[in-house]
Formats: C-alpha cells, structure tokens, sequence
C-alpha cells in the first residue's frame, strides 16, 4: 500500500518541552508527513525516537547531550513520556513507538522515496526485504550495510565505504539500528557530511520486524511495560541499564516536579 506524500499533512508540529527534553507531539500518520517532508529538504534532518533512557541521558551525561544536539526531532517513542505529555494537554492515544514506526513507514512509503538500511545482521536484512518488498512492491530499498559500530560512531573498516555510498546513493530515507548510544554517535558523525536525507535512529526496530526478536505483547505496551519484557527476555545484558536509567529518570521526574519544572527548559 502507498500514497502520494501531501506536505499540507505536515504543519509545524507542537513541540513540548518534559524533563528538559523538547518532545515532538505527533501521532504515526503525523510522524510520517512530518518524516517525508524533512526528506526531501535542501540539508540532512534526524529524528530521535526518544524513551526514557534518552531522556535520562540528555540529563546525566554531557558527551551524550552534545551528540544528542544532532537530531531536530525527539519523537515520544515511550509510554511514561506520553503519559507526562497528556498531563500537559498533547491528547495523544498512543506513543510513535519505533519498531511500530518503522513498520508503518515502509509499509506506506510512497512511490520515489528511497531507504537505507544500517545494522542488523544479513540474516535481519535479507527478511526485512523480503518481508517489505512483498508489503509495498513500491518501496525502494537503494542499499544497506549489515555490521557492526564501535562506541564512537565508526563502522570499523567499512566506515568509508559505507558514507561514500550514502553520499552517492542520496537515499530520502537512512534508518539506523545500531543500538544506543551507538546509533545515535553514528547519526551525529555522518549528519554534517551529507547533503540531504532524513537519518531516523530506531533502536531494535530491524530485529523486531524481522521476526527475529520478540517484542512486549500490546497490553504490556500500553501500561508502560515494554522494558520488563525485554528486562526478562535479556536479564544480563539489561538489567545494569534498566536499573540505573529508570531509577535516574524516576529521580529527574520527582525532582523536576518539586520544584515545577517537569514541563521547563
């Protein structure tokens, strides 16, 4: 299924600011003509699909915070942050969940906008196009590059190559799933370097749509408990991270609120 992209779909959207975070207000339709738009600018975007831990980060770690100055859209990606949002009037039914917008995006990609997919492995790449092309027989995926990416935002030997094909391919859309922060200093690196294209850093996205990682059922989705699925598919890898993000982003909030400036700058 696709449409032809209508730029009247994509005012200039609400922009809250939560914990010191200016969040995008948006729903999935909305993301999308605001995505589509910043694709064909005249200069390169990023969007970030912000949850907690992003939000925690911007606060606790300066380098973070810099890098995270890249994106020009932090879409609420969480259900705590669409909670707080909803308490300052956004009236959204539902977050602009990753996985769910990467999903939703290549299905209803119009017709001569291009994708780049970068991370995963073969194996995810192979039956995300397969998956896709079969979904949207219009959508073009001009090239990807399945590996991996050190912790400065460097695709090891490969880094060169990989912008160099960006840089001729011109893709509208480039997604990036390399994992935080990893993705996120990638996006930050390459951003400068090119000349147009939306980078969109979308996390797991690529291994939940390829059926190779299962994802929280839609009930616990909604009540916020997405992280105590993954907590209890991947207890070792996750269970520092969760721990010290989610305590410190429980502290931000308690302390923003007593002194009322959960909704400041």
């Amino acid at each position: 299924m696709s449409f032809e992209p209508d730029s009247s779909r994509a005012p200039t959207p609400r922009v809250i600011q939560c914990l010191g975070t200016p969040l995008t207000v948006t729903d999935h339709p909305g993301a999308l003509a605001l995505c589509l738009q910043l694709s064909r600018t005249a200069a390169p975007s990023a969007v970030e699909f912000c949850n907690t831990q992003i939000v925690t980060l911007r606060r606790s770690d300066p380098n973070y915070r810099t890098v995270s100055e890249a994106f020009d859209h932090f879409i609420p990606d969480s259900s705590p942050l669409l909670w707080l949002l909803n308490a300052r009037g956004a009236g959204l039914r539902d977050r602009v969940y990753g996985p769910a917008f990467f999903n939703y995006a290549l299905r209803h990609s119009p017709i001569g906008f291009t994708h780049y997919l970068l991370g995963g492995s073969d194996e995810c790449g192979i039956a995300l196009r397969n998956k896709y092309l079969q979904l949207n027989p219009d959508l073009r995926l001009v090239g990807s590059f399945h590996g991996r990416c050190d912790t400065s935002g460097v695709l090891g030997q490969d880094d060169r190559s990989i912008l160099d094909e960006i840089q001729r391919l011109k893709p509208d859309f480039i997604w990036v799933g390399l994992g935080t922060p990893k993705q996120q200093c990638w996006i930050a690196r390459v951003k400068p370097l090119l000349q147009n294209g939306l980078l969109l850093s979308v996390g797991q996205a690529f291994d939940v749509n390829a059926g190779l990682r299962s994802d929280a059922p839609v009930w616990m989705q909604r009540m916020g408990l997405t992280w105590l699925y993954r907590l209890a598919s991947e207890p070792r890898r996750l269970a520092g991270r969760y721990l010290r993000h989610n305590s410190a982003f429980l502290f931000y909030l308690v302390w923003d609120f007593l002194r009322g400036q959960v909704y400041k700058p």
